[in-house]
């Protein structure tokens, strides 16, 4: 079955093999266009750099019109990311716009990690140590993206 959602998924999907981002990748799960797999590999010199990390795409019918449910499932340590993997990002709640596709999803993802906003803090501990120490904060991120390594 062919939905509009389904549609833009693929298309979506066509762009990504394409023109991928740097850093970036996804792909819907087993045949299942509205559920994907996807990776965010670490910026260069960031404290991120080296990191591979592993998040799920859920999207529903209502794709692009909302938001999918994007969650980490790799550990992670930053201000905007709940214990769950689920991210405190504008842009997949309150800020959605149809125009954003996955690229742009993960691209923003991408770079919340080195730009996060400790304002709206998903972590408190990670927000308090951001803004307070950030050399324990960078210490806790490289052992984040040392874990990224090995987890599967």
């Amino acid at each position: 079955m062919s939905t509009p959602s389904r549609k833009r998924l693929m298309r979506d999907f066509k762009r990504l093999q394409q023109d991928p981002p740097a850093g970036i990748s996804g792909a819907p799960v087993d045949n299942n266009i509205m559920v994907w797999n996807a990776v965010i590999f670490g910026p260069d010199d960031t404290p991120w750099d080296g990191g591979t990390f592993k998040l799920t795409l859920q999207f529903s019918e209502d794709y692009p019109n909302k938001p999918p449910t994007v969650r980490f499932i790799s550990r992670m340590f930053h201000p905007n990311i709940y214990a769950d993997g689920s991210i405190c990002l504008d842009i997949l709640q309150n800020q959605w716009s149809p125009i954003y596709d996955v690229a742009a999803i993960l691209t923003s993802i991408q770079s919340l990690l080195c730009d996060p906003n400790p304002n709206s803090p998903a972590n408190s501990e990670a927000a308090r140590m951001f803004s307070e120490n950030k050399r324990e904060y960078n210490r806790k991120v490289r052992e984040i993206v040392e874990q990224s390594w090995t987890a599967d």
